[in-house]
């Protein structure tokens, strides 16, 4: 993790701020600007957890931040304890403790055995810009709180980041949901990571999700979720990748594009392929178009590759989605409040049936994708191949990446999608 210290700017800058928010050293904006107040809270911080007190966050510091990030810590037990006194101790609860837990006899604690202490905040914050890095604690963070979680990797991108997935879930029946397949619109990766948390706690807890028991969708589906198919071109947007052989390539292609802000409306992996515009769904009528208007060649979006899975992001959710059996498949995007449900001429079964259900609970039209975006996406090439219900949602409104401030209506305008996604097969 890389050093940080007064003056710095960026998402690693947000990250540390909002760990200190959340370890209680820390009441300031988390804006990602390390000033005075960042450098205040970090001298505490470090003075209280026995770190040389310098204001700077190195690989000590950030040994005991990276847990506030992550949402869980490992705790030895002494003499004495009980899971009702760790639980007020950091601020959880006995239930959370146990489900982390599951082999743990609370009857029975051994001084000197290791157990997983959640605390009692959200594995995913709602309120900082994402990168690879933060999606991976995340990820770490929501496995460990929810050990029956399965987690992986599907591929890699162009720069070697682990292309991850979660899966929950028992049943025959698989689903697959996947966010961040254009860098400015990572906003859908935190809604995804949302959900799986939210499920997660409401299976453990034998809760309900948009009035759906979570224990009948745990046992009649399997959900996968690949959260940030894009992780390079989201890093070049939020500011995590802002110098090197990848990001001047970036700078070199933006300008020939200056009408597309840099690098806020990336969209493309970081080589500048449109991930979206790479499967083999009439991918030479969607060349045809993008060509015609302008975009030849690697490019800030639009780009449609030099063959359909060039890009190997496109070319792993691919291979992906051929070794598992989906029924329905949800490609999350930004923005327009929509649900775009065909392609060409395919009628899937059940396809406008469970996409008009999706409309009703978040008042996302169901429409037919224009023309000119109509050909070699994702959702595009699963309903040619599979003749399953497939939909590309477009979140949220205004101008790519969207403000953290519309999270939360996108959050509950969508919860109703993502469980219709597996409760039409129970």
């Amino acid at each position: 993790m890389e050093v940080l210290r007064l003056g710095m700017r960026g998402p690693l800058v947000q990250m540390l701020q909002l760990a200190l928010a959340r370890a209680g050293y820390y009441s300031g904006e988390i804006d990602g600007i390390f000033g005075y107040q960042t450098q205040r809270a970090v001298f505490s911080f470090q003075s209280a957890f026995g770190v040389t007190s310098d204001g700077v966050v190195g690989p000590a510091t950030w040994g005991h931040i990276l847990p506030y990030i992550r949402g869980y810590f490992y705790r030895v037990i002494r003499s004495g304890d009980t899971l009702w006194s760790l639980a007020r101790q950091y601020g959880t609860t006995v239930r959370a403790i146990l489900t982390a837990n599951p082999t743990l006899d609370p009857d029975s604690l051994r001084p000197g055995q290791t157990i997983v202490i959640p605390f009692g905040f959200p594995a995913v914050p709602t309120n900082i810009d994402y990168t690879s890095t933060l999606t991976t604690l995340i990820i770490d963070g929501l496995k460990a709180r929810y050990p029956f979680l399965r987690t992986g990797n599907f591929g890699r991108s162009v720069m070697g980041k682990s292309l991850h997935y979660i899966s929950i879930g028992t049943g025959a029946t698989q689903v697959f949901y996947n966010a961040a397949h254009h860098a400015n619109e990572w906003i859908t990766t935190p809604v995804l990571l949302k959900y799986v948390e939210d499920y997660a706690r409401a299976y453990s807890e034998n809760g309900s999700i948009f009035g759906t028991r979570a224990a009948d969708l745990y046992r009649g589906t399997t959900l996968y979720v690949a959260p940030l198919v894009n992780p390079d071109g989201v890093d070049l947007v939020t500011g995590a990748i802002n110098r090197g052989t990848f990001y001047e390539n970036a700078v070199r292609i933006s300008s020939d594009y200056p009408n597309i802000p840099f690098p806020s409306g990336w969209k493309a992996n970081i080589a500048g392929t449109d991930l979206n515009l790479n499967y083999p769904a009439e991918w030479e009528r969607a060349r045809e178009q993008k060509f015609a208007a302008g975009f030849v060649s690697p490019a800030p979006r639009d780009y449609v590759g030099s063959a359909p899975l060039s890009a190997p992001e496109s070319a792993a959710v691919y291979n992906f989605t051929l070794n598992h059996d989906f029924a329905l498949i949800l490609a999350y995007h930004t923005q327009g409040e929509i649900i775009y449900w065909k392609f060409m001429d395919y009628d899937p079964p059940r396809a406008r049936e469970i996409g008009e259900r999706m409309s009703q609970a978040s008042v996302y039209p169901l429409e037919i994708t224009p023309e000119y975006s109509g050909y070699a996406g994702y959702k595009d090439w699963f309903i040619q191949e599979f003749n399953r219900p497939g939909y590309t949602v477009e979140v949220g409104l205004g101008e790519s990446p969207l403000p953290l401030s519309q999270f939360d209506k996108i959050y509950n305008d969508n919860i109703g999608i993502l469980t219709i996604g597996m409760s039409s097969f129970i």
